[in-house]
């Protein structure tokens, strides 16, 4: 079992930064690929970047070339650096923790993770 712990949300201006991590509680972390999904309200559920254990990153087109991702394997933490936020990105961020080696699922929520944390809001608004 993963237990993984989001944190960094906040509230923050349209053109801000917030740096999102999350935390994972195992001793096998680097053995997992790690993504960020986020949820906005009467939404559904989307992907956002993804990390894989060989450190191939993944990211979305609504957020390429603003939202980077990265991971410390020797503090069992990813994190997401989200710059030029607009309102549209305003969302309960998830991030996941799956093992999947099929590419095609990456982006995939119900097949390409097993873990998941609790969430982190993020409202982008003057």
């Amino acid at each position: 079992q993963v237990q993984l712990v989001e944190s960094g949300g906040g509230l923050v201006q349209p053109g801000g930064s917030l740096r999102l991590s999350c935390v994972a509680s195992t001793d096998t972390f680097s053995t997992y690929n790690i993504a960020w999904f986020r949820q906005a309200p009467t939404k559904e559920r989307e992907f956002v970047s993804a990390i894989r254990r060989n450190s191939i990153t993944f990211y979305a087109d609504s957020v390429k070339g603003r939202f980077t991702i990265s991971r410390d394997n020797a503090k069992n933490t990813v994190y997401l650096q989200m710059n030029g936020l607009k309102p549209e990105d305003t969302a309960v961020y998830y991030c996941a923790a799956g093992r999947t080696t099929i590419s095609s699922t990456i982006r995939d929520a119900d097949r390409g993770y097993h873990y998941w944390g609790q969430g982190t809001h993020v409202t982008v608004s003057s």
